[in-house]
């Protein structure tokens, strides 16, 4: 386990954890229901989402064999059969409208195993999570040659028109009725959104009328592949042409080598509605220079142009020197469509040298760091507060909408709060526009201690603000409070000046500051004040109202401050 977790590293990879369906479960749903499940070790590799060809254990396995120079990177063929042969993939115009674009390849002589199979199926899922979008860009779709005839056509049709057995079904339904019929299954509801309300429905024909698959939806169970399955026709439809390529590439090449004569697909003419055919896949492999000195300077490293060469040779990335060493260069196999620019090169010659051998050296721009002046401020204060006897507490910057507004007295929309779109728990709703629900829910939560309780914080709320770029601002707020059987008022006073003197702010209505008296929702009425500095209100302190306190599930009275530190920096 720790020499692969090591070559996995090397490789740019992370062996994520060691586990087992059983542990995996037990973890999810506790040890009950794993009760039964695989014993079998599994390991969890997180792989980067550039590397489609990582992504199924073929491709994983080639591509650490090759880098620990085991094997040469295999070359990738394609068959053209001869003249009328061939499979033809046909588009109709109606197609435009919903998913105009289709590429195929066929797999001959193939043979699958149970594993080989699963692999088969689970790379399909992966890249329709990924590259494809939810299958939003692309949908697959993989069938049994030998069940149907060529050529195939790819139409759309009004849902009503269209009658099939889907997938794993035992009886035929229309359109309509599958749309129902996956409404509430948890796998494919998440698909159906995709068609659901367009006039037409992609659909696939063999030239007998057999639904091959309804994209991106569901297959045709007609076609259904099974262990014995000797020839696949893999069909993968879409609206962007370049990414349903790169998924045909993948596929075939990572399961070309099952075939019996391992590496070579078999190619299929698709002809377009304007009459143009292309023939897919493309398998293309191209060339790019890269200068051997772009590759040292950019990592940081001084290779010979012809180690940097095998280093990439490793990295499945087939080069060698030209013109005198001035040049290096390199084949991108049909496998790499992460391969965008020069710096993806660079970048696996850096993963193959290895991060950890590059020497580190010391930056040539020479600068002395400074802490933020509003950070150092806030770190200043947090010890003296803390030498006044206060506790420091850190709480989330996110709460319920009820926290900063019913709570407190406040109106939601009075607030000026930053809102999530999407919350994923009612306890994280808004930004928060106060520190004061953050410390009372605290002190909600260590009501068992021993008062009395003293606790403070200074950190950041945001507020909406229309003239900011991004149409909110964060201030510094600090916010102590103070809970006892009795209120405390004068001790949280004693703290603001206090707060004020290591400040060095006097107590005088010129530079210095005072303090009002004020109402507040959140306060006891007469019992509020608004402490004023430097020209403006910098906040509040007071004892905080009855009804808020036992909103808060508390049943002693507290006294709280709130100021604004910034105008201070």
């Amino acid at each position: 386990d720790e020499e692969f977790d090591e070559l996995c590293f090397e490789f740019g990879l992370e062996l994520d954890e060691i586990t087992s369906e059983k542990d995996i479960i037990s973890k999810e749903k506790g040890e009950e229901k794993a009760k039964g499940a695989s014993d079998v070790v599994l390991y969890k590799i997180d792989v980067p989402a550039n590397r489609y060809d990582l992504l199924c254990l073929e491709g994983l396995v080639r591509g650490l064999q090759v880098f620990k120079e085991r094997i040469n990177l295999p070359r990738f063929e394609k068959i053209i059969p001869a003249e009328g042969e061939g499979q033809r993939l046909i588009i109709t115009e109606q197609t435009a409208q919903i998913r105009p674009h289709a590429v195929a390849a066929v797999l001959r002589n193939i043979t699958f195993t149970k594993d080989r199979y699963d692999s088969f199926i689970d790379l399909q899922e992966k890249l329709h999570q990924n590259i494809c979008r939810k299958r939003a860009l692309v949908a697959i779709g993989t069938h049994d040659l030998d069940t149907v005839t060529g050529p195939f056509t790819f139409t759309a049709k009004a849902p009503s028109e269209i009658k099939f057995k889907p997938l794993n079904q035992s009886q035929e339904y229309t359109a309509s009725q599958i749309m129902d019929l996956y409404r509430t299954d948890s796998h494919l509801r998440h698909y159906l959104h995709l068609i659901e309300n367009k006039p037409r429905y992609p659909v696939i024909y063999d030239s007998n009328g057999v639904v091959l698959s309804m994209p991106p939806i569901i297959n045709g169970d007609h076609t259904k592949i099974s262990l014995n399955t000797r020839n696949v026709f893999i069909e993968c439809t879409g609206t962007d042409i370049t990414k349903a390529k790169i998924v045909l590439d993948v596929i075939v090449t990572m399961f070309s080598e099952y075939c019996e004569k391992p590496f070579t697909v078999e190619t299929v003419e698709v002809v377009y509605p304007n009459g143009k055919t292309h023939i897919y896949p493309e398998l293309a492999y191209r060339t790019e220079k890269v200068k051997p000195e772009y590759i040292n300077k950019k990592v940081g490293i001084s290779e010979t142009p012809s180690s940097l060469a095998k280093l990439l040779t490793r990295m499945c990335l087939k080069s060698h020197v030209t013109g005198n060493g001035n040049h290096i260069e390199v084949e991108i196999p049909p496998t790499r469509a992460d391969i965008i620019h020069a710096c993806d090169i660079v970048e696996d010659a850096a993963i193959a040298y290895g991060y950890n051998n590059i020497q580190m050296v010391i930056p040539k721009t020479y600068t002395i760091a400074n802490q933020l002046p509003l950070n150092k401020l806030a770190e200043l204060l947090r010890l003296d507060l803390a030498a006044a006897g206060f506790t420091e507490a850190l709480t989330f910057a996110l709460c319920s909408q009820e926290d900063i507004a019913d709570k407190l007295g406040m109106d939601i929309s009075a607030t000026n709060a930053v809102r999530i779109a999407n919350p994923k728990t009612a306890e994280f709703q808004v930004a928060r526009t106060t520190l004061l629900p953050g410390l009372l829910k605290t002190i909600a939560a260590n009501r068992k201690m021993p008062l009395p309780l003293k606790l403070f914080e200074i950190s950041d709320i945001v507020l909406k603000d229309p003239n900011t770029d991004v149409g909110a601002r964060n201030y510094r707020h600090l916010c102590a409070i103070y809970y006892n059987k009795s209120p405390g008022f004068e001790i949280i006073h004693g703290l603001l000046d206090r707060v004020m003197q290591v400040l060095e702010v006097p107590p005088n209505e010129e530079k210095g500051y005072t303090i009002k008296a004020a109402e507040g929702t959140a306060f006891f009425p007469g019992r509020c004040a608004e402490v004023f500095a430097k020209g403006q209100s910098i906040g509040k302190l007071g004892v905080v109202h009855p009804d808020v306190i036992t909103k808060f599930e508390l049943t002693m009275p507290c006294s709280v401050l709130e100021i604004n530190i910034e105008p201070f920096v």
